[in-house]
C-alpha cells in the first residue's frame, strides 16, 4: 500500500506546486518511486499526453521532477476557463463540455469515483503519492462537497502540511486564520506548517515562529527561502506563469533536471525532513 502526504496552501500562489515538485524530486533522490496527484486543477495551460489527452502542466512538471512519465491519472479533472463564469471540464484527459460555475459545483461530486479510481491507479504503481490541494481549504462558501482540499484528504486519508507565503505579507495571519476557519477534524489532519518565499535574516523571524507554533498548536516544519528557480509554479493565468512555461519549453533535459535538484536541495536544507518522513 502506498503512502501519501498532502500539501495545501493558505491561498493560491503560495508555492504549493513548487513545494510538491521539490518533494517529488527529494523522495525520488532517496530511492522512492513517487508520483504527484491533484484531483482538480484550473488552468488555461495544459499538457497533452499521447497526442490527445489533456492534463495540467503543473502535474507534468511534478512528474518530470519525480523522474516518471506524466499520466492523466495525476490530474483527473482539469478546468480550462473559457469565460469569467465558465470552464471546459476535462475528465481523465477528455472534454465533457463547458459548464458555468454553478452547474459544475452541482456536478462535481459525481466525479468522486473517477478521482478515486485515478488515485488508486497511482497508488498501485508508486511507493508515495504527493498530493497538491487547490486555493485554500478555508473557503467556507465552497467547503461543502469539496473534492480537492480537505474533502480529498479525508477520502484518501492523507496527512496535510499547510503552506503560507511570507513574501506577500501577513503569513502568520494566513496560517492561523486558515486553521481557525477549519472544523476540528480538519485541523487535526494538519500535521505541520511551512513558511515559503522567505527573504532576509532568519534570526529576525524566529520569535514569530515560536509565537506561531503556540497560537497554531502545530509545528513549523521549516522556512523555505525565496528561490529563483526556472520551474513553472502555480497553474494560473498570470503573465509570470506563461513566461516560465515559455522558458521551460526551451530548456534542455539536463537544464531542467538541474533546476529540480536545486529545488530539492533547498527543501532538504530548510525543512525538517525527518518529521516529513514521519508523516508518511
Amino acid at each position: 500500500m502506498s503512502k501519501n502526504i498532502m500539501i495545501q496552501g493558505t491561498m493560491s500562489n503560495v508555492g504549493k506546486s513548487i513545494i510538491v515538485a521539490g518533494l517529488c524530486r527529494l523522495l525520488a533522490q532517496d530511492g522512492y518511486n513517487v508520483a504527484p496527484f491533484k484531483s482538480q486543477n484550473m488552468s488555461s495551460i495544459s499538457y497533452t499526453v499521447d497526442g490527445r489527452l489533456e492534463m495540467a502542466r503543473a502535474q507534468m512538471v511534478q512528474a518530470e521532477a519525480a523522474g516518471i512519465l506524466p499520466n492523466v491519472s495525476m490530474n483527473p479533472i482539469l478546468l480550462k476557463p473559457v469565460t469569467d463564469i465558465g470552464s471546459e471540464v476535462i475528465v481523465n484527459g477528455e472534454s465533457r463540455g463547458v459548464m458555468n460555475a454553478k452547474a459544475y459545483y452541482d456536478y462535481k461530486t459525481q466525479l468522486i469515483p473517477e478521482i478515486l479510481s485515478a488515485y488508486n491507479t497511482l497508488a498501485k504503481r508508486h511507493d508515495i503519492i504527493v498530493i497538491e490541494g487547490a486555493g485554500s481549504p478555508a473557503e467556507i462558501n465552497l467547503k461543502q462537497n469539496d473534492i480537492v482540499n480537505m474533502g480529498l484528504a479525508e477520502l484518501v486519508d492523507a496527512p496535510v502540511v499547510l503552506v503560507g507565503d511570507i513574501d506577500c505579507g501577513g503569513v502568520f495571519a494566513q496560517l492561523v486564520g486558515t486553521l481557525n476557519l477549519l472544523e476540528e477534524k480538519e485541523r487535526a489532519r494538519i500535521k505541520g506548517l511551512i513558511i515559503n518565499k522567505f527573504r532576509g535574516d532568519i534570526n529576525l523571524l524566529k520569535p514569530g515562529i515560536t509565537m506561531l507554533e503556540e497560537k497554531a498548536e502545530k509545528p513549523v516544519l521549516g522556512v523555505v527561502p525565496y528561490l529563483s528557480v526556472d520551474i513553472e509554479d502555480e497553474d494560473s493565468l498570470s503573465v509570470r506563469s506563461r513566461d516560465k512555461q515559455s522558458l521551460a519549453t526551451h530548456m534542455t533535459y539536463e537544464e531542467k533536471n538541474h533546476q529540480y535538484d536545486i529545488l530539492a536541495t533547498a527543501l532538504r536544507e530548510n525543512l525538517d525532513i525527518d518529521m516529513l518522513y514521519g508523516l508518511l
